[in-house]
């Protein structure tokens, strides 16, 4: 297997690391850190970092500030996003439902979503396409 590494940018100093391996150990923690002292975070009201992609499955961890909203979100594979710390209100066709740390909302492929802030919040993201 070839092992797949993204390289650092001017944007992303600290951005060289492994994205595709055998295995791949991701410190959470670690890398909300890093979203949070870069520049995108105080330019725009999120960041997020690929921590894994391989051809069918893909990791990010998301940063959204309060009231940022990732509007009509209707990915084409199946997807679980994990609130990891703050609040967030997903809503889809049935009505809104608020989550915390902790909870997980899974989709379908092609399930119309928005998710909206409630306060500085951190997802982690997992979408694999078994498509391919």
């Amino acid at each position: 297997m070839e092992i797949k590494r993204n390289e650092a940018t001017m944007n992303r100093p600290d951005g060289d690391r492994v994205i595709d391996a055998p295995y791949v150990f991701v410190d959470i923690p670690a890398v909300i850190d890093q979203i949070r002292r870069e520049k995108a975070w105080e330019k725009n009201d999120r960041n997020g970092i690929t921590v894994f992609k391989s051809s069918e499955l893909s990791l990010v961890v998301t940063a959204l500030q309060a009231s940022a909203v990732l509007d009509h979100n209707n990915v084409q594979a199946h997807m679980t996003m994990q609130v990891v710390e703050g609040d967030a209100r997903v809503t889809t066709a049935d009505g809104d439902v608020d989550m915390k740390s902790g909870n997980i909302i899974a989709c379908h492929p092609g399930v119309p979503h928005t998710v909206q802030a409630i306060t500085d919040v951190i997802l982690l993201i997992t979408i694999y396409n078994h498509m391919h």
